[in-house]
């Protein structure tokens, strides 16, 4: 084992995808190629570190590592929080560094970068949870083109997200909302496909190597795809690539490219998009640390390019080794 590098891997954490991010991290543990051994480090919902089940300090419990694969997802995770703890301690680690994690995890300030930079994103507004009042939802109704779907500003895993139709719809979605985060985005609905395409840097001789688009077909008939038909092989289906025409997985797999070099990302992301039939195709949001579960885009899009999870870890643990 001494001659081996020791992959630390960061799974649970104290947010709402804290089940998601146990699934995550045991696809590492068990996909880990050689010369890598794994240690297995659980953050609890109250963001306490242990090894072997024992409470640790986080600097006690990087002892002996070499690096970290982050398996975390949300808040702490994904927002730069446990990338400055990393960082407090020199340790390589794998995904964005803590700003653009930070830039990216909060949908509202991504979505400036987006608009700034010319990316389509549908139209928007943002509600702080101060400025609730009983007119509030009246205001958006009559504002604010319907349907339109109301999320937290933070978090993934389509937790806490609502598409809201009526006037009571809307005050109903905005309470859901404002349980997961202080600040909540309303943009406007478009009905369409759902996609999403990663990216992976210095991959296969490319800067920044896009993968396949991958199409998202839900089962369940609901108006977006929502965290129980996510994390259910039986609830939905996904193609990768996706039945899309050649100009449509061109446009997906630039703007991937895009807003990861735009947000300054690091090691891979992966992009949300809708595609409307007519109006063409619109960035939703992006992940710095997609899911890696057996029923995560990220891994099938992977094997339809002809990699793997264990090619893909090796190659990200050397990027984070190796600070680039």
């Amino acid at each position: 084992m001494s001659n081996n590098t020791i992959v630390g891997v960061l799974r649970g954490g104290p947010s709402s995808e804290y089940d998601v991010s146990l699934k995550t991290g045991a696809t590492v543990l068990k996909n880990l190629p050689e010369p890598y051994a794994p240690a297995d480090i659980f953050i609890s919902k109250e963001g306490d570190w242990h090894v072997a089940g024992i409470a640790r300090a986080p600097e006690r419990a990087l002892k002996g590592i070499d690096v970290v694969f982050n398996a975390l997802h949300g808040e702490y995770g994904e927002d730069g929080k446990v990338q400055q703890i990393l960082e407090e301690f020199a340790m390589p680690y794998n995904g964005s560094r803590v700003l653009p994690s930070a830039l990216a995890m909060n949908k509202i300030l991504a979505k400036k970068v987006f608009v700034n930079n010319g990316i389509k994103t549908p139209h928007h507004v943002t509600v702080k949870k101060e400025q609730m009042n009983p007119a509030l939802a009246r205001e958006i109704f009559m504002s604010f083109p319907q349907p339109s779907v109301i999320k937290p500003a933070t978090g993934g895993s389509s937790i806490g997200i609502t598409v809201a139709y009526t006037l009571e719809d809307i005050a109903e979605a905005l309470n859901n909302a404002f349980l997961y985060a202080d600040s909540v985005l309303i943009e406007e609905y478009i009905k369409g496909r759902e996609a999403a395409c990663g990216v992976i840097d210095r991959f296969r001789g490319e800067k920044v190597y896009s993968l396949m688009p991958t199409e998202i077909l839900d089962k369940t008939n609901a108006d977006i795809w929502g965290y129980d038909s996510k994390y259910s092989n039986d609830l939905h289906e996904i193609i990768t690539p996706g039945n899309f025409s050649n100009e449509e997985k061109r446009q997906m797999q630039d703007l991937a490219k895009m807003v990861h070099d735009t947000l300054d990302l690091s090691h891979y992301s992966r992009t949300d998009f809708i595609v409307h039939p007519k109006r063409g195709v619109y960035v939703l949001e992006v992940n710095t640390l997609p899911g890696l579960t057996e029923t995560s885009l990220f891994p099938h899009a992977l094997v339809s390019t002809g990699s793997s999870l264990s090619e893909f870890f090796n190659h990200t643990i050397q990027l984070a080794l190796n600070g680039k």
